[in-house]
């Protein structure tokens, strides 16, 4: 799509907006048919990476859609490069929208998300979207995306389709969570992912987000001298020794480079150990000025709303 077609279309969708987020009560829900392993079925589409089931062996059943991830329909709270938040929600919807207008083939073994919701595979709606620009490659954990996504995405940043059309971010912020969410003690984090492979970096942290606050991704200037020291002065820690045991210098000066440009340890090292490594590389290197002295941008950004105001007329005033 041209940027002046990218324009026109989000104009017209920006019009729609409001019958999304407020539609008629009487009206019915659009409903698309979707195949779930082979058996034609009607569905709702909530957003562009889920639906409800209406009819047929899955009725009422909640479905995420595995493999890639479209962003927050419920408001303008994503941004990143020259886009504005409101920008963004434009995407988020025509995600929704061309979803809802297609007929799609998915598949499930019945496994289920934190979430409790069907966790399905949709090539053929994945490809669409990511190949659009109005999604983005997506794994949970470190592993990279299906081939066949990245390759539909990387066609879309080459061409600056939908998200990527005002900025390639190297980590999509993709959720918020405030540390007064952790009800289970098991820690908080924000979770990022590579539009590079869409492998998945948990963002731990403790802070209290307040109500449309903004948070962004932070992201330091590189010197590659302070890198390169800070790699030499690494292979002679004796408390970083078993983190990095067994990695080439390569991969090692890659961690290192990861580190200091975004301040997360990468999946090189043992995914039980990078929060300690984190901390150790915090306080006696990048707090120490090791990496010399950083200028700090912003990467992806998101405002925090919570849950239960996300939706309906209590929604937050950021919202509105």
């Amino acid at each position: 799509m041209s940027y002046r077609n990218w324009k026109l279309a989000s104009a017209l969708v920006a019009v729609t907006v409001g019958a999304l987020v407020t539609p008629d009560a009487d009206a019915k829900e659009p409903l698309t048919k979707v195949f779930i392993n082979g058996k034609p079925t009607p569905v709702f589409f909530n957003d562009g990476d889920s639906f409800r089931g209406m009819g047929g062996g899955y009725q009422g059943t909640k479905a995420r859609l595995a493999g890639y991830n479209t962003l927050e329909s419920y408001g303008p709270v994503h941004s990143w490069g020259d886009w504005t938040e409101k920008e963004m929600y434009v995407v988020a919807k025509m995600a929704t929208l061309l979803a809802r207008k297609g007929v799609w083939h998915c598949e499930t073994a019945g496994e289920t998300d934190t979430y409790g919701r069907t966790l399905l595979w949709c090539e053929d709606l994945a490809v669409e979207l990511v190949r659009g620009g109005y999604a983005h490659a997506m794994s949970i954990n470190d592993d990279p995306a299906k081939p066949v996504l990245l390759e539909a995405q990387k066609e879309a940043i080459e061409n600056k389709r939908g998200m990527w059309a005002h900025g390639v971010p190297k980590f999509i912020l993709t959720s918020l969570h405030s540390v007064e969410e952790d009800v289970n003690g098991k820690g908080t984090y924000n979770r990022l992912v590579s539009s590079e492979d869409a492998h998945s970096v948990k963002w731990k942290h403790t802070t209290r987000y307040s109500e449309c606050d903004k948070v962004c991704h932070s992201v330091y200037d590189i010197d590659d001298d302070a890198v390169d020291a800070v790699t030499l002065a690494l292979k002679s820690d004796t408390i970083a020794a078993a983190w990095i045991a067994g990695l080439s210098d390569a991969d090692l000066r890659a961690m290192v480079e990861e580190f200091a440009e975004f301040r997360h340890v990468n999946r090189s090292v043992n995914k039980d150990d990078r929060e300690a490594f984190k901390q150790h590389l915090l306080i006696n290197y990048a707090n120490a000025g090791k990496f010399g002295d950083q200028q700090r941008g912003d990467g992806a950004c998101m405002l925090h709303i919570d849950f239960k105001r996300r939706f309906g007329e209590g929604r937050a005033a950021c919202l509105k």
